[in-house]
């Protein structure tokens, strides 16, 4: 076996988890692949956060049966949520995988690959005791922005969410390690991180001893460490924003100015249905917090309409919330069945053309916020983290984002790349700015 290929589905913790898997496959000598069909192995790193995506993998999935066939020796195997989720029942409906891991075993890739030579198809889902203290190597595809875990799982249990049953309950990992690996990462280039976790607001539950620590610790922490220049984080739970997280965002230099809170529902009746534990009032509590914290803060969020029970009133209260609060960007979602969530079994699910026509709303109105407010950008400068160069190829052009988490794209060589530079805003488009640099 020499090459591989990662496809790699959903959310920023899938992102990081193909970083490990290709970390541990080229300590073993593997090449990265840029095609499935040159390579010997082809990992499916899967979401099932949504019933959408669960479709896309099997439809991807069912594509390599033709690749098996003209290739036998080529190995399939399936990581990620799906894995865990379905475990051995792929075997079932897709006979040519031949290795099925979860997400806490991704340690054991090399001994299943090793396994799978032996002529053994093997599934592990187990959730291994201290997984979290594990430090993989990893193979990052951007130099200057990385992510780092600083926990996993997670123990809301929201009524609509599957990530519980199968990334498990809430593990946090030792600030020492945390700092030590972004330590290393800067070394080697690396300007900004984005620490990873279900809810990173509550990191630090199960830690004793000389490991105790809050996130807002962890931010001071890591705000100290030499050659960094920006920490972001995502994602937190609006239930555990604490004061404290507030004034440690407002006073640490290297934490952006910028947050994903999801609010789900503006209903507080959905909001009691879906198990968020905060109602609107106190949402909007802590959101003026912050603004007023940072007054130029950048905000996203996510919506799900259509949960059962949701009535055209409920449904108008989210509305009028996207409206009042102008997020810069959201992510929009219609209510998914998933297996063994409490929603799954609440009346009143909502017929397919509902859900779809209030989701089709939510998404032109954001557009238009969104479109107005990159347009209030225009003629405003900012401080741009150059990234890479531009994804359009062109060689004069390169990409970097604001402390805000806005893409900007401008003019510029790549000896740019990693560097912090001013840049004069000349046009909003729906996505991302134009610019120019100071």
């Amino acid at each position: 076996m020499r090459s591989y290929k990662v496809l790699t589905f959903g959310c920023q913790m899938n992102e990081h988890d193909s970083e490990k898997m290709s970390g541990l496959l080229a300590a073993e000598g593997l090449m990265k692949s840029d095609t499935a069909e040159d390579a010997d192995l082809i990992i499916i790193n899967t979401c099932s956060i949504r019933e959408k995506a669960e479709q896309k993998f099997f439809s991807e999935v069912g594509k390599l049966k033709e690749l098996k066939a003209a290739n036998p020796g080529l190995v399939i195997a399936v990581s990620g949520c799906i894995a865990q989720q379905e475990g051995r029942k792929i075997l079932r409906r897709a006979p040519h995988v031949d290795l099925i891991f979860g997400n806490q075993n991704i340690k054991d890739l090399p001994d299943l690959i090793a396994s799978r030579t032996r002529g053994n198809r093997e599934v592990r889902t187990d959730f291994p005791e201290a997984y979290e203290h594990e430090l993989l190597p990893a193979v990052r595809t951007g130099t200057v922005s990385s992510f780092v875990n600083i926990m996993f799982g997670c123990d809301n249990f929201c009524s609509y969410c599957v990530v519980p049953h199968v990334r498990g309950r809430e593990k946090s990992r030792r600030p020492s390690d945390i700092v030590a690996e972004i330590t290393t990462l800067v070394a080697g280039g690396c300007r900004e991180v984005t620490l990873l976790g279900q809810n990173v607001n509550s990191y630090g539950r199960g830690l004793e001893g000389t490991d105790a620590c809050t996130f807002p610790e962890l931010l001071e922490m890591v705000d100290g460490i030499d050659g960094l220049e920006r920490i972001r984080f995502v994602t937190s739970h609006p239930k555990d924003l604490s004061d404290s997280l507030v004034e440690a965002m407002a006073r640490l230099p290297k934490v952006c100015e910028n947050i994903h809170l999801p609010l789900q529902s503006a209903s507080d009746s959905v909001l009691a249905g879906m198990n968020r534990k905060y109602t609107f009032a106190s949402y909007m509590e802590k959101l003026g917090k912050l603004r007023a914290a940072m007054p130029g803060i950048t905000l996203s969020t996510d919506i799900i309409v259509g949960f059962p029970g949701e009535t055209e009133e409920d449904y108008r209260m989210t509305v009028d919330a996207l409206e009042s609060i102008r997020y810069d960007s959201i992510f929009s979602f219609k209510y998914s069945e998933r297996p063994n969530t409490k929603a799954l079994k609440m009346p009143g699910h909502l017929p397919e053309g509902v859900k779809s026509a209030r989701l089709d709303h939510v998404i032109d109105l954001q557009n238009r916020i969104t479109e107005e407010k990159n347009a209030g950008c225009v003629g405003k400068t900012y401080e741009v983290l150059v990234e890479r160069p531009d994804k359009t190829g062109d060689a004069g052009r390169v990409s970097g984002k604001t402390r805000g988490g806005k893409i900007v794209n401008f003019a510029g060589g790549v000896s740019l790349v990693g560097r912090l530079v001013t840049v004069r805003i000349t046009e909003g488009k729906k996505h991302s700015l134009v610019g120019e640099m100071v």
